[in-house]
């Protein structure tokens, strides 16, 4: 049988099928990343995108039950350049090529991958599908289906995603905060990393409005990655806005991030070829640290770069910025308690450089605990020996320190 990669500006490759047989189209991306292809596959943010590898053996250690960002393999397509034939880990259970041929999805195996990755580095991310079988269309007619599949531009994709119905992530240990995530395509391990930490995740689906959220009383709240233009997710925007009204400690996560900036009146815009891998480099303009972190986004938040800027909730600033391309990597609120990062700091295939992202939430959470015991007569002598009244720019940054 025969399979064809087929973009939308009429460049094909072939190769041979990978997983099931059939036809797909997706937006064609490319992702950087030496480990973690199952935690990509499944991760909700690939939803309707071909994802092709740029390592170039994958299916190495096979899969096993224990990785998997969600319930399903969420990716329109895969590409690989070198399938691995037998896979070795104590903890596979079965090869890759099963797994995507159960799942349904469609691949292709071939040599281009380099050339694939290079061609979307010049021409910038792009219609594509992939199709196998023992016969095949002509290519040209194969490349006007791609161009009459849908773009990513203007697709509101988190709901498609999104639990169906609440469900709760219980602490680990004592319970110490209770926060309220909204699903905008959640990734299971980050509820994980909020559980280590003592606290009771409740995840709530993305149509949840701030009354919904309030309603939880939680003492934060947290908004996720996701799939799809943000332009397009006005639900959340408006639900954020009520949130960030009542000064509860927010922190989001990618799509969550551009969500923030949406919320603080900022625009979004589509990048050339996205962020997609575990090796990007960031920097934390408060400190000057370079963390290299997980990514998986197409869009950002155009935001100033210089110093702080005015929003409806006060000040803002960009926290932190991607030191390939200059990319807007964080925004926080001077005078509310409000961040977000456009990576990812639960980094389930790793590395680890920005958990501390999670302890800052958790401090925030505090922070607004101790102030409301304070304002209620309870003596709050950390409070008192730091003057703390405000959550102004100074102690955001003592925060973070």
């Amino acid at each position: 049988m025969t399979a064809l990669l087929v973009l939308e500006d009429g460049r094909v490759f072939a190769g041979t099928p990978y997983g099931a047989v059939g036809e797909t189209f997706g937006e064609m991306v490319f992702n950087t990343g030496m480990t973690g292809y199952q935690e990509t596959l499944t991760d909700p943010s690939y939803h309707r995108q071909i994802v092709a590898m740029t390592a170039p053996h994958i299916g190495n250690t096979g899969v096993n039950e224990d990785d998997p960002e969600s319930g399903k393999v969420w990716v329109a397509g895969y590409v690989v350049r070198e399938p691995s034939r037998i896979p070795s880990n104590w903890r596979s259970t079965r090869t890759l090529d099963d797994y995507l041929r159960d799942q349904g999805v469609v691949g292709i195996a071939m040599r281009g991958t380099r050339a694939l990755t290079r061609h979307l580095r010049e021409r910038g991310a792009m219609r594509a599908g992939v199709f196998s079988g023992p016969s095949l269309a002509p290519v040209a007619e194969l490349v006007e289906r791609v161009r009459l599949s849908p773009g990513m531009e203007g697709a509101d994709l988190a709901k498609e995603v999104s639990t169906a119905e609440p469900y709760v992530v219980e602490a680990r240990g004592t319970r110490r905060f209770k926060v309220a995530a909204v699903d905008l395509g959640i990734k299971a391990m980050t509820p994980q990393r909020m559980a280590e930490r003592g606290c009771e995740v409740h995840v709530l689906p993305a149509s949840a409005t701030a009354a919904d959220i309030l309603a939880l009383e939680p003492d934060g709240v947290f908004f996720s990655n996701g799939p799809g233009d943000p332009a397009t997710a006005d639900y959340a925007v408006e639900a954020l806005r009520g949130v960030l009204g009542e000064g509860v400690p927010f922190f989001g996560i990618c799509f969550g991030n551009q969500i923030l900036g949406r919320a603080l009146d900022l625009g979004t815009y589509k990048l050339r070829y996205g962020h997609r891998g575990v090796n990007q480099p960031v920097q934390d303009r408060r400190t000057g640290k370079v963390e290299i972190s997980a990514h998986n986004h197409g869009f950002a938040v155009r935001a100033p770069l210089d110093g702080p800027f005015a929003t409806p909730y006060g000040r803002a600033e960009v926290s932190h910025v991607n030191l390939n391309d200059e990319c807007v990597e964080g925004l926080r609120l001077l005078d509310r308690p409000a961040f977000s990062v456009q990576y990812h700091p639960e980094a389930a295939a790793g590395p680890h450089d920005a958990a501390y992202l999670f302890d800052e939430f958790c401090e925030l959470m505090e922070r607004r605990r101790e102030r409301a015991s304070g304002a209620q007569g309870v003596l709050d002598p950390a409070s008192e020996r730091s003057g703390a009244t405000g959550n102004t720019a100074d102690e955001m940054g003592a925060q973070g320190a």
